[in-house]
């Protein structure tokens, strides 16, 4: 059997859950770059994604909050997070796949070790917040059984911007 060169390159890949100092730091910059690339999201964005990271700080919980951070020969290349929200509910944060790695299987790979963690965790649901626009996150949470619960447009970041609300049920 051919081996396709993605396959190969997602080996290359690890996925780590073991949270390091420094890790919100890789995160905010990811985020903080990559949106200003991508969409030109403003400073407000980081700060945003700052604000976020410092909330998960406060209420980690281990067992009940994780972060993964996707890193290739010591580089941080993605990133996901769940938070632990009141009445069983968990709140994933924070997805992002650089775009050199995307199209290879990481995100999907990384949603669903998230979901995993969850069950694992007694969680009841999951719920996001997104943007319309990112199109191949929306892809994969569908996949994984996320559904659209509601949609809100704001002027957001220097944008006008639709953000989307996904639930996951988990019993």
């Amino acid at each position: 059997m051919t081996q396709h060169p993605e396959q190969d390159l997602l080996k290359e890949i690890i996925v780590r859950h073991n949270f390091q100092y420094g890790d919100l730091g890789i995160v905010l910059v990811l985020h903080g770059e990559l949106y200003h690339r991508e969409y030109q999201f403003n400073h407000e964005f980081e700060g945003y994604v700052a604000a976020g990271l410092a909330e998960f700080a406060q209420v980690y919980q281990e067992g009940k909050s994780r972060l993964w951070i996707a890193e290739i020969k010591g580089k941080a290349i993605g990133s996901l997070a769940i938070i632990a929200r009141p009445q069983q509910q968990a709140q994933l944060r924070w997805f992002l796949i650089h775009p050199d790695y995307r199209g290879i299987g990481l995100g999907k790979l990384m949603v669903k070790s998230a979901i995993k963690f969850c069950r694992e965790a007694g969680y009841q649901s999951i719920f996001l917040w997104t943007l319309e626009n990112l199109i191949t996150a929306r892809i994969i949470y569908e996949k994984y059984g996320f559904v659209l619960q509601e949609e809100k447009e704001h002027f957001l970041w220097g944008h006008n911007v639709i953000e989307q609300y996904y639930v996951l049920h988990l019993n």
